[in-house]
């Protein structure tokens, strides 16, 4: 009786990237050069400080109002980015009109434009001498050297991060799924908050993370438009600054380190949040 041949046996499946060892080596030796060395060195000068010395830099009125300046005027040009840039996202993918690729351009600029130039743009158009700063003055509002400017400036350097997070989602969006719910008697409201928005969730909150998150160490733009006047327009980027100096570098790296584990921790949050909520959506969905 012939016995069967056994199967052989399955070699494992090869990597789709030849040389995996090597690139890996590569890219992990590339990361600690270009992250991991540079933050290295900043908690090197953070552990010049004992807890009672970061204690007291970071509790000085002068720390204390630059922070609270950020985190206030980073909050609201988020807010603005979440509803706009899902505006500007939705009409760039589902309409086609004469102009659009200019405009889509348009959206990428404050990613090529350098942040100083975009500081100096905005005081020549926001200051007094300025064709808008000029009618808001005679209204008697100024946007220049105060907590306002500070959020334009923001809202500029960071609507990027939330129209392209946002954009890939709306393409994902079927139209088929918007035309069954008309079908279905479904009210635009209806239809925008179930159908586009509810799937768009996850997305959004990527995109306004990554915007606030952006606002939070911006600095070319801020300095220019908004006076720097401490305690008044004065922001954490720019203390740090001031800091190193005046040869003060466990100062700056408190306040610097302080920036650097919020935006670490909402990164973190952020993609929790994120892929929970994805889950949740195809749970529901």
């Amino acid at each position: 009786m012939l016995r069967a041949r056994s199967a052989p046996r399955s070699r494992s499946a090869p990597h789709i990237l030849p040389g995996f060892s090597l690139s890996l080596g590569v890219s992990v030796l590339f990361l600690c050069l270009i992250v991991l060395l540079p933050v290295s060195g900043l908690l090197w000068n953070l552990g010049k400080l004992g807890p009672a010395d970061y204690l007291q830099v970071m509790g000085s009125e002068r720390v204390l109002t630059a922070l609270r300046v950020t985190f206030t005027a980073a909050a609201a040009a988020t807010a603005v980015n979440a509803v706009f840039g899902l505006l500007l996202a939705w009409v760039l993918t589902r309409y086609r009109f004469r102009g659009r690729g200019v405009m889509d351009a348009l959206v990428d600029l404050p990613f090529a434009l350098p942040t100083a130039v975009a500081g100096i743009a905005l005081v020549a158009l926001y200051d007094k001498s300025g064709w808008v700063g000029g009618v808001l003055d005679r209204m008697g509002l100024q946007v220049a050297y105060t907590w306002w400017g500070i959020v334009i400036a923001m809202i500029f350097t960071s609507i990027p991060f939330a129209v392209r997070a946002i954009q890939p989602a709306i393409e994902e969006l079927d139209p088929a799924e918007d035309a069954a719910a008309l079908t279905l008697g479904a009210s635009p409201w209806q239809r925008f908050r179930l159908v586009a928005l509810r799937p768009l969730l996850p997305a959004i909150l990527t995109g306004t993370g990554l915007s606030f998150v952006r606002s939070l160490g911006e600095f070319g733009a801020v300095i220019f438009i908004a006076g720097n006047l401490p305690y008044k327009t004065e922001i954490a980027s720019l203390l740090i600054l001031i800091r190193l100096d005046e040869f003060d570098y466990p100062a700056a790296a408190a306040i610097a380190g302080t920036l650097l584990a919020v935006s670490l921790v909402l990164l973190a949050v952020i993609n929790i949040a994120q892929t929970r909520l994805q889950s949740y959506l195809r749970v529901e969905g």
